[in-house]
């Protein structure tokens, strides 16, 4: 009977031991997935950053705005990057001092600088187009955002040149972690 007892105790015990050990395991997969997030983010921002300098963006030091509109607004990384290079060739051919590369507002709207035009028009898209609209991707907000029947396919022939930047940072960084 006492060893009943015992080996009943025992069992309490390696369960509990088991829980807290799902719990830590729960916790370092979250970590990871995190750090991964946090990765692909980065490997964004270098991509967008590597194109814009390509085609000598003003805008090339703005990367991380992107990024930062992207994740608070919800959207896809290369959907304002993209509109930027097609509507003023990443910021190059804007009016004057407007910092508005995205021709919005018919390209009469001014920006005090490219983070602020950023953000204004991401948030623009999201509850606008997106959120009203239900424009979820490129070809729905194409119809909404510009009179052109080409603006979508245009617009994500830049999201391409984007994507191809990334796939080969992401090749380089499988052997060469990106740092954060």
């Amino acid at each position: 009977m006492i060893t009943g007892l015992f080996l009943f105790k025992g069992g309490a015990v390696m369960a509990e031991y088991q829980a807290g050990g799902s719990a830590q395991l729960s916790l370092s997969v979250k970590i990871a997935k995190e750090e991964q997030k946090a990765q692909d983010l980065k490997r964004k921002e270098l991509a967008i950053k590597s194109v814009l300098n390509r085609y000598d963006s003003p805008m090339a030091g703005d990367a991380k705005s992107f990024i930062e509109t992207c994740t608070k607004y919800n959207l896809d990384c290369y959907l304002l990057p993209s509109i930027a290079g097609l509507e003023s060739t990443f910021g190059r051919f804007i009016w004057p001092n407007s910092y508005n590369a995205f021709g919005w507002a018919r390209g009469y709207m001014m920006f005090d600088n490219w983070g602020e035009g950023i953000d204004t028009v991401g948030k623009g898209l999201r509850e606008n187009y997106m959120d009203n609209w239900g424009a979820l991707g490129v070809y729905e907000i194409g119809p909404i955002y510009s009179e052109s029947a080409t603006w979508a396919v245009r617009v994500e022939w830049f999201k391409k040149e984007f994507e191809k930047e990334e796939e080969k940072l992401s090749l380089i960084s499988s052997d060469f972690p990106v740092k954060l």
